[in-house]
């Protein structure tokens, strides 16, 4: 009940005020189906067998007016990958103080990227999903307040948002669904256009706390507290501690040329988890209604597996420490040719081929995938 307490509550909004106010309803939908190229290997879960659930999505959003410059949202959006079990993935209501100035509370999505708002909206870009090794943080709302600022700096648009608030539910780390708790969870995030060129700029911290069932790094942590190495074994435990967000990006539209490029560092300090930092290049070139395009993506775990070489006195430990850490490396990178073809006013239609080579495992798994997105 808890997780569901404030879509309950706009919902309650919504359907109490429905008989005088002006109540939207839109939505969108992607049908995307894939696979591996290889038999043996498995990539953003699609295997050699071809599936259309994984990254399909169907979602309504509800917006109402309720006068006296509020309004209330709701979006309903049911993912191939949870067999289609809608969830309420925003819901919230916001105050306009003024045409410049909004405040909104409720859940809402976290401003990680250029394209967070349109996360689930496929038809907003021109990837059939955006890429992976920046947008890959495995949680994207949260519940609390935000507050956005639009402004003119001469000839340039500014939108200014600070946000605050907590996450509490389960997360994929390292292909487990582990139960995790970010509390003081708030950031800003800055974004700049003029004409052809975008700019923005996000920096989010917060106190992590995560759930494990790996009963090796329980074991591993109970033996380390046996011998009195008590902070190194709070080192291997996410616990209250500090995360840190950077990320900074931009775009260029002009004529018929597309370029999109972001760069994001993320870190839980004094953690098993690794520091990362990831970036992507993206270019375009529209042709009438079809968009072809080269996307590069950099996955960089900057951790150092020796970081905690330190247990010079117990070798065997030494050892297992550094074989956790060395178990949850990332370096790759991902190579994407694709092209989009609006066929319709409402849809797309998308086609894209990806190469993801994996510098710990010296591997390449390759995949193709298809989708048609639309708004309605």
């Amino acid at each position: 009940m808890k997780k569901l307490s404030v879509a309950v509550a706009i919902c309650a909004v919504l359907a109490s005020s429905y008989a005088s106010a002006e109540v939207k309803i839109n939505g969108f939908a992607s049908i995307v189906g894939g696979k591996s190229l290889d038999s043996d290997r498995t990539l953003y879960d699609y295997d050699d067998d071809i599936s259309f659930k994984n990254e399909s999505v169907f979602a309504l959003q509800l917006s109402a007016d309720l006068h006296d410059k509020l309004t209330a949202t709701a979006q309903i959006v049911a993912r191939g990958e949870n067999d289609f079990d809608a969830e309420f993935e925003w819901a919230y209501v916001t105050y306009e103080f003024s045409d410049e100035l909004q405040l909104s509370a409720g859940k809402m999505r976290v401003p990680f990227y250029k394209y967070s708002d349109f996360l689930d909206v496929g038809y907003a870009y021109r990837w059939v999903r955006p890429p992976k090794s920046v947008y890959g943080i495995p949680f994207s709302t949260y519940e609390g307040l935000s507050l956005v600022y639009s402004s003119q700096l001469g000839d340039w648009d500014s939108t200014l948002q600070g946000f605050y608030g907590a996450f509490d539910g389960d997360i994929d780390v390292f292909g487990n669904d582990l139960p995790a708790e970010l509390t003081n969870f708030g950031g800003v995030n800055w974004s700049l256009s003029y004409d052809w060129f975008s700019a923005r700029a996000a920096y989010i911290v917060a106190d992590t706390s995560i759930s494990s069932d790996d009963s090796g790094l329980i074991q591993l942590v109970g033996a380390l507290n046996d011998n009195g190495l008590t902070k190194t074994a709070n080192d291997l435990v996410t616990d209250e501690d500090k995360t840190t967000f950077i990320g900074v990006g931009f775009s260029v539209d002009y004529d018929n040329f597309l370029f999109d490029a972001e760069y994001t560092e993320f870190e839980v300090e004094d953690s098993i988890l690794a520091k990362q930092s990831q970036y992507y290049a993206s270019v375009g070139y529209r042709i009438d209604s079809v968009i072809v395009h080269f996307t590069y993506e950099d996955n960089d775990d900057e951790h150092d597996s020796s970081r905690f070489d330190t247990i010079e006195s117990i070798p065997s430990l030494n050892a297992a420490v550094n074989g956790a850490l060395e178990g949850i490396r990332a370096q790759s990178n991902v190579y994407t040719i694709g092209a989009r073809y609006d066929f319709h006013p409402s849809a797309a239609f998308k086609i894209d081929f990806s190469r993801f080579d994996d510098d710990i495992t010296n591997t390449e798994t390759d995949i193709v995938a298809v989708g048609v997105d639309l708004v309605f």
